[in-house]
């Protein structure tokens, strides 16, 4: 549970800190979005189909803290500062780099309580690797689908 606290914090004080590109209303989507997709793929991941968990096999509070406070600021980090208008082989490198970032959270988080709160099932850490950069990759798409939806609101 301490690291899980203190991930949160440091986490969501860094969004807060280092937004410089976001306005609110992007930070907030992001916020949403993340939190609703989180929630939609751990009710089969990690509930229905037990690949993963947090603290406990069954359903809990606290795993509310996770997939509402930590993944969502670490995703505004992403957006802000992913290079949009770069080369193909730099946001390349940049996908490489946060899959290996999240990845070695993930480890991290497997550390026995109290510093760790994540456990696998049948889910492998290679999976992970494979599934963060499609993850990132919707969350792009995402941003741009909102960002597109209000410029044309805007104008």
């Amino acid at each position: 549970m301490i690291g899980l606290i203190s991930s949160i914090l440091i986490f969501n004080y860094a969004a807060i800190k280092l937004n410089k590109r976001l306005s609110k209303n992007e930070a907030f989507h992001i916020y949403v979005f993340t939190i609703a997709f989180q929630a939609l793929f751990d009710t089969f991941v990690d509930i229905k189909y037990t690949g993963y968990w947090y603290f406990t096999k069954a359903v809990d509070w606290v795993s509310l803290l996770y997939m509402i406070f930590l993944v969502s600021p670490v995703n505004v980090i992403f957006i802000n500062y992913f290079p949009f208008h770069k080369s193909f082989s730099k946001k390349v490198l940049n996908l490489i780099l946060w899959n290996f970032l999240c990845f070695l959270y993930e480890l991290i988080s497997l550390l026995p309580e109290p510093w760790g709160y994540f456990h696998y099932g049948w889910w492998e850490w290679y999976y992970s690797l494979l599934l963060n950069p499609v993850l990132l990759l919707i969350l792009i798409t995402y941003y741009h689908f909102f960002v597109k939806l209000d410029f044309k609101k805007s104008t």
